[in-house]
């Protein structure tokens, strides 16, 4: 009967991200999740950017799946 051994095989390493590269982009979303935020808890109303109902029935089963009251 033949043996097999298994060469060991080298570990990884993860490699450091500097903060530098991660902040603009954690901004980014930072911000990006505050419009989205806006846009389907809020627009509405007095505090509304674009007028009319579109916003609104667009992302209206989105406010009730995150708990916004609508109507």
């Amino acid at each position: 009967m033949a043996t097999i051994s298994a060469a060991p095989t080298p570990a990884t390493v993860p490699v450091a991200i500097p903060l530098r590269q991660i902040l603009p982009w954690a901004a980014f979303g930072a911000v990006l999740a505050v419009v989205l935020l806006y846009f389907v808890g809020t627009e509405q109303g007095i505090t509304s950017v674009v007028s009319g109902e579109t916003v609104h029935e667009f992302v209206h089963d989105g406010r009730h799946l995150l708990g916004f009251p609508c109507h």
